[in-house]
């Protein structure tokens, strides 16, 4: 896959590093600070220092050929810039743009050239609620754009799940319980199937129903 990544901070140079170590994506970078960036150079990563809301800086680099841009400056009207000129003129097909300011975040739309938007400020804080409000429940993954999540809890001992058989469960629409782990064995439960108290469950569960499969579960 080729993967043009725009902004050589730190964020910029682990990724493209970790990328071009993948040993299966042609990886160039693209900064306009070549006083910064040349400290944090990234290895096994083709590097263009100049200003990436330039198109034909973005031409040079290979945008047109690109399967994937991601863009990691610090300020976000460069963000949207680079974003639009690689989606709209350079018709990258996927377009990943990072958000410095939580209040800039409705700008970054596929209107605006946005595929995926990323906030790490939000991230922090859809961690906390999540650790705050579902106690136990640890999502392990996001998937469909964030729709439905790949989940893990551990049964207490007091669980209102715990000695129940799954075929006797009511489970919330969209949840799905597809493995335990038991002492060292993983099970793939089938309605037979009896939970067990320390019982590692992973289950599908579609977001808006991640606390409503902890409370039928806990």
């Amino acid at each position: 896959m080729n993967v043009l990544i725009v902004g050589l901070g730190r964020t910029g140079t682990h990724l493209s590093e970790a990328l071009a170590e993948a040993g299966t994506h042609r990886v160039v970078a693209v900064e306009a600070d070549e006083k910064r960036a040349g400290v944090l150079r990234p290895e096994g990563v083709r590097a263009i220092w100049a200003d990436g809301c330039d198109p034909s800086v973005l031409e040079e680099a290979g945008a047109r050929n690109s399967d994937l841009v991601v863009v990691t400056t610090g300020d976000d009207e460069d963000n949207l810039v680079i974003a639009q000129l690689a989606k709209f003129h350079f018709g990258v097909p996927r377009v990943i743009a990072r958000v410095n300011n939580p209040r800039n975040n409705w700008l970054y739309t596929k209107e605006w050239g946005v595929d995926v938007a990323v906030s790490p400020t939000d991230i922090i804080t859809k961690i906390i609620e999540e650790e705050m409000s579902l106690g136990d429940l640890v999502t392990l993954l996001k998937l469909k754009g964030g729709e439905v999540a790949l989940v893990q809890m551990t049964l207490g001992a007091d669980a209102k799940a715990a000695g129940k058989y799954l075929q006797d469960m009511t489970l919330p629409n969209g949840s799905v319980i597809v493995a335990i782990m038991r002492e060292g064995e993983v099970i793939i439960p089938g309605g037979q199937t009896q939970l067990l108290a320390k019982d590692d469950l992973v289950a599908v569960t579609s977001v808006q129903n991640e606390q409503q499969l902890m409370e039928a579960l806990q």
